[in-house]
């Protein structure tokens, strides 16, 4: 086992999948795995679950008997703003993706591979369950924007910023290279933890848009385009 599996051994996860052979392969994979996990068939079930037992992370299909898993995912979000969200979904539609992305943290398309799965799982957890997280660190500062590292919370100019574990994990390795621009394949590496590139992949692009879009909104662009090549800090 690896330090990063390790560290996440024992993470609970939340599954709502109604399709219970699909419900069945990833409890016991995930469960070969060493995670926690619970199961929901609704959006009712889930929600009791999620509410009694507080897990680390939810796989939501997007296609409930009794409602949308986005709207479930943004109730759970609500609740938790820590809670890790991954979509399971067999659409697969631009405007799909990018409305699962716009809160939640990764998104899977159906029919997938199980391994994939529990790797894209752990590249979330990495992300919003930390293991190295210190009692106190100091914040990171770049211009009137603030990074407190033991809240994970973000400021600009004083004034709060809510943003996703994702969007925060992708703003803190920016202002980490400070001025630098940071190629796309390094913030897929370092940020998503893809190993490899995937192929037309414009989830960099969708989450900068976000961030652009919150961070702009309280003073001048700060998140410079180098067009194909990355994207940096101004």
């Amino acid at each position: 086992m690896t330090a990063n599996e390790a560290a996440h051994e024992g993470a609970t996860v939340l599954v709502v999948e109604d399709e219970e052979s699909i419900a069945d392969v990833l409890a016991i994979a995930l469960r070969y795995h060493r995670f926690q996990v619970m199961i929901a068939g609704t959006v009712r079930e889930a929600l009791t679950l999620a509410e009694r037992t507080r897990p680390d992370a939810a796989l939501l299909d997007v296609m409930l008997p009794d409602g949308d898993g986005r709207a479930l995912g943004r109730e759970l979000r609500a609740r938790r703003p820590d809670l890790a969200l991954v979509f399971v979904t067999a659409r697969d539609a631009p405007a799909e993706i990018v409305g699962a992305l716009g809160f939640g943290d990764d998104y899977i398309t159906k029919p997938f591979n199980i391994d994939e799965v529990v790797a894209r799982l752990r590249a979330v957890l990495r992300r919003t369950r930390p293991a190295d997280v210190l009692p106190q660190r100091p914040p990171l500062r770049y211009g009137d924007l603030e990074l407190d590292e033991t809240t994970y919370s973000v400021h600009r100019a004083g004034r709060t910023v809510e943003l996703t574990p994702t969007e925060y994990a992708l703003l803190r390795f920016l202002v980490r290279n400070g001025g630098r621009i940071v190629p796309k394949e390094q913030l897929l590496r370092h940020v998503w933890q893809y190993e490899h590139t995937p192929p037309e992949s414009t989830v960099v692009e969708t989450y900068i848009s976000y961030l652009r879009r919150k961070l702009d909104a309280l003073g001048p662009p700060m998140i410079t385009t180098r067009r194909g090549v990355g994207y940096g800090l101004a």
